[in-house]
């Protein structure tokens, strides 16, 4: 139909598309569209080279943009490019001065450079490992939903993550975040649509409520 709203979901960081696998919105009024990461060219590549080349995936004039986490990052430096209709940034922020202050400390530091990043692709080695089920469940969920394991993504991501500035003013921004998130602490966020309850994974484990939200906004 010419007249279904296309949305295009961005994941949050290492995710792949499948975290979106419980979000439903009418079939008859929208056609969604599902963003992967790409690895980026080189660990020094800029942002805005990456976000062009990501551009590059979205065909639709003035699209919806979701985006969760990082990826709500990716979906505001995209709206310079693809002029979109909406914006809707999950368990995100809006610009660095919703970080929380420990990942503040992580970027003047740069502490984050010595992160062990490879051993994150070799994670599911430890599967078999595991001292308890707990343990062995938590490690399936994160080889479900975690897909990107590259070193070089991983090492890109987090410091484009910590070292965000933006001077984006985005009038047309919906901000929808957990009560209880623990990566970006709503104490630290101005201006968003509360989900109490919510914890950075609520793109999973608050679909239903999210569902609702959607569709009262687009």
């Amino acid at each position: 139909m010419a007249d279904k709203k296309h949305i295009y979901f961005m994941p949050g960081l290492a995710a792949g598309s499948n975290i979106f696998e419980y979000i439903d919105l009418p079939p008859d009024d929208y056609e969604c569209h599902y963003l992967e990461w790409l690895i980026p060219e080189s660990i020094d590549e800029s942002l805005t080279e990456y976000t062009k080349r990501l551009s590059d995936k979205i065909i639709h004039k003035n699209p919806i943009l979701i985006g969760v986490s990082f990826g709500g990052i990716l979906v505001q430096e995209l709206s310079i490019l693809v002029q979109p209709i909406r914006i809707i940034i999950i368990s995100s922020i809006k610009h660095n001065k919703e970080l929380p202050k420990r990942l503040i400390l992580l970027q003047r530091t740069r502490v984050y450079k010595f992160f062990p990043t490879k051993k994150i692709s070799e994670i599911e080695d430890f599967s078999m490992y595991g001292i308890n089920k707990l343990f062995k469940k938590k490690i399936k969920i994160y080889n479900k939903y975690f897909q990107i394991k590259n070193k070089v993504y991983l090492n890109w991501a987090i410091h484009n993550l910590l070292n965000w500035k933006s001077d984006l003013v985005i009038k047309n921004l919906i901000h929808i975040h957990g009560s209880d998130d623990g990566v970006f602490p709503i104490k630290h966020i101005d201006n968003c649509i509360e989900i109490k309850e919510g914890t950075h994974a609520m793109i999973i484990t608050k679909a239903k409520k999210i569902n609702t939200i959607l569709q009262e906004i687009i």
